[in-house]
């Protein structure tokens, strides 16, 4: 169970009306209030239930009524003073929340289902958030307020969700208060007391600081020493308090820390598990919300002293939300403890390490705190689900090139009843897995088939789609290879064709591709990857790579130009490019992608265009190259990208799966980034995508709202032609770009 200090959410008075009521009903989502009078004293409740309950036995209906005319007069309670497995019981015979009354009848708290949850100035801690990433200044501002302010900065700027200090009032906290560093006193006492005295703030430059921590939009935190400091704290309005280790078994600190009612972030450094246990106890009995933090107080702590394995057991102990706290070297292991379970994480905060004072020596610069964020985020990425597991839109791609497929060991003609001598397993895996075999025996063909060809689905089913038709109100295409293109066009006569291009067809002989010309338009698609693991980059920061990529799309031009020549068409060929801006680590900073755009521009001015019409491909954050992920920062932001055609004068290909995948990513709405880029889009890839790297999905399974998208392209892309781009939508003939066409007509029939 968890036990709430904070109870204005639950409750309204008896004389308030019912709309407000419903107001706090609505707002708690709890589905249930507690009626009180003007000393807090419990006169009733009001559930859903009962609002229905009344709603039903009305006339009419009057929302100004009181609260009383309808709420339960006789609601369950509880007392402050009731052990936990009394309230657990209360708990089990209802799925509400229950008020804890104290010796006088006021709600002085609300017990509900255990949550693993705090929350701290809005800001929410669970086993389903991200980490709680506290950046511990302590005082290592060292007395200076401009410090203070900096390192907020720095923090902010650093990926922290957090800023914590330290508050003393140093003649409450220290015997001989007389002499703040008493001469009777270890060297060791000595030390620390004399760098409290020279490092310390006054309460009001502190509360200064915790000001610029929320313009920065940072938690500020705050661990007060003694019960002077956590007066001041709480006169302030601090969202959540810090226990030192030092203060876990300070009974009466920690009881009054709960008695606050504010979210309690225990550390457990310097202590036993039994003094952890009675802590654990102190706090329960005084009702707090609590974290605890595994910690080792040693500066530095070696690593064979940190014990990350006891998480487990901290946690089972407090049954809360667990968290390290680590004054170690570097930040590896905190990194760790996100795969352990940790929620909150601590580590101390510097601008340099070699100021005076223990704490720098153990704290983390800026640009290691930024990294160790950065980390920690991608780990919690990785860590995913439990769930029942699926291959990857990535893993598919590679299976596709690694995995076997079942195919044809000898010519077989339609009506051939498949026996196990007619099956073969061969690379690459574009049809039927192996696994698939006995599913295939016995079946009867619908089709012919060569030694090598690929088993599909439909072999299973016994339906194939021989010649279709579809009418839209824009030009449609098809993609193509040079091995399938006239059975793609005779089966479909589309408006066009797009040729998607390896760069080993760049090397073919185009004389024997077309033994007669066609009668439509044409598209090509340039190849992303080119021999050598060269990937089209007009980008890049090294010169020499930058040459090739010039020189591969140059020699591109002039094949799409060759390729048009064997079309009867009325315009000019279109090429659809990637053309970089592609990293491999992280993603660079917004503020530098202007000048990859003009280095962009720049390599295009090399490129003799001729009869081709160039445009840009928008791209997704996350594309997939070379059986991996690579990071693209061009032609993602459609912001940018509008700004990029709009400057340089080119045209663009809006791919709506990548472009879907951006804005899932960059938080914003397809609408908005068709309103930005349609007006310089003259070609289309219609295709669906799923979170933001799962491109190339089969139209209508994936994010895309289809009935929004054809109304917004057709109001700043109109007439604009499309292909379905869906991904291995080649196999079996087609199958996969003749189910997309099927579905889209629905949205942009003609």
């Amino acid at each position: 169970m968890i036990i709430e200090r904070k109870v204005k959410p639950f409750i309204v008075t008896e004389t308030a009306p019912l709309r407000d009521a419903l107001k706090a009903i609505d707002a708690n989502r709890t589905q249930i209030v507690f009626i009180v009078d003007e000393h807090s004293v419990l006169k009733g409740a009001l559930s859903d239930g009962d609002f229905r309950r009344w709603l039903i036995g009305q006339d009419t209906v009057d929302l100004d009524l009181p609260v009383s005319s309808a709420m339960n007069c006789s609601p369950r309670a509880g007392r402050l003073t009731d052990d936990d497995r009394y309230l657990d019981r209360m708990l089990e015979s209802t799925r509400s929340v229950i008020p804890l009354l104290d010796d006088r009848g006021r709600i002085a708290a609300i017990v509900r289902h255990w949550e693993s949850t705090l929350i701290i100035e809005g800001h929410k801690i669970s086993e389903a958030t991200e980490a709680f990433v506290i950046a511990e200044i302590g005082i290592n501002h060292n007395g200076s307020l401009e410090l203070g302010f900096e390192l907020i900065e720095k923090a902010a700027a650093a990926g922290a969700d957090c800023a914590k200090f330290q508050m003393r009032d140093m003649k409450s906290l220290y015997r001989n208060s007389e002499s703040a560093v008493p001469d009777d006193e270890d060297l060791g006492a000595q030390y620390v007391m004399s760098l409290l005295e020279t490092h310390s703030l006054t309460n009001d430059d502190m509360l200064r600081l915790f000001d610029r921590c929320r313009e920065r939009n940072l938690v500020p935190l705050c661990t007060p020493w003694d019960l002077e400091s956590l007066e001041v704290l709480e006169r302030y309005g601090i969202g959540g308090l810090k226990a030192a280790s030092a203060d876990l078994t300070n009974e009466p600190l920690l009881t009054a820390m709960a008695d606050t009612g504010l979210p309690v972030i225990a550390s457990t450094g310097m202590s036993s598990e039994v003094e952890i246990k009675e802590a654990v106890s102190t706090l329960r009995s005084a009702r707090a919300s609590f974290a605890l933090l595994h910690c080792n107080s040693t500066y530095p702590a070696p690593y064979k002293d940190v014990n990350l394995r006891y998480l487990d057991r901290l946690k089972a102990i407090g049954n809360c939300l667990v968290g390290y706290s680590g004054h170690e070297r570097g930040y590896e292991v905190p990194i760790a403890a996100i795969g352990l379970g940790a929620k909150i994480i601590e580590k101390h905060f510097t601008l340099d390490r070699n100021m005076i004072g223990n704490d720098h020596k153990v704290s983390l610069l800026p640009d290691e705190f930024a990294s160790m964020v950065a980390r920690i985020r991608n780990v919690e990425e990785a860590m995913g689900t439990a769930d029942v597991r699926h291959a990857t839109q990535g893993e598919l791609m590679n299976r596709v090139n690694l995995a076997k497929s079942l195919v044809a060991a000898r010519n077989l003609s339609a009506g051939h009843v498949i026996e196990e001598a007619d099956l073969d397993v061969k690379s690459p895996g574009r049809g039927l897995q192996p696994n698939r075999k006995d599913e295939l025996v016995g079946k009867s063909l619908v089709r012919n088939m060569q030694a090598g060809d690929f088993f599909y689905a439909d072999d299973l089913t016994g339906e194939r789609r021989n010649s279709m038709s579809w009418s839209f109100n824009r030009p449609f295409g098809v993609p193509v290879r040079f091995h399938d293109y006239e059975e793609i066009y005779a089966r479909s006569t589309p408006d066009f064709l797009e040729f998607h291009l390896t760069y080993r067809d760049m090397q073919m002989d185009l004389g024997k591709a077309f033994p007669s010309p066609l009668r439509c338009e044409v598209a090509v698609h340039a190849p992303d990857l080119f021999d050598g693991d060269h990937i089209l980059n007009l980008a890049s920061d090294v010169a020499s790579y930058r040459d090739r990529s010039v020189a591969e799309l140059q020699r591109t031009v002039e094949v799409a130009a060759s390729i048009a020549s064997n079309f009867e068409g009325d315009r000019p060929p279109i090429l659809i490019a990637s053309l970089g801006g592609f990293t491999s680590d992280q993603p660079v900073k917004p503020t530098e992608r202007l000048a990859m755009y003009e280095q962009v521009a720049k390599s295009l001015e090399r490129v003799d265009l001729g009869p081709v019409r160039l445009v840009a491909q928008t791209l997704p954050p996350f594309p997939w190259y070379l059986g991996g992920q690579l990071i693209c920062n061009l032609f993602v932001d459609p912001a940018d990208t509008a700004d990029f055609a709009r400057t340089y004068g080119y045209r663009l290909c809006l791919d709506i799966s990548h472009t879907q995948l951006a804005v899932n990513y960059l938080g914003q709405s397809l609408s908005t980034a068709i309103s930005q880029v349609g007006p310089f889009t003259d070609h289309l890839h219609l295709v669906d995508a799923i979170g933001v790297d799962g491109e190339g999905i089969q139209i209508g399974e994936g994010d895309v709202d289809w009935g929004q998208t054809a109304i917004d392209l057709d109001e700043h892309c109109p007439g604009v032609g499309f292909i379905p781009e869906i991904w291995m939508g080649h196999r079996n003939g087609g199958e996969g770009f003749w189910t997309a066409l099927d579905r889209l007509e629905r949205w942009f029939a003609g």
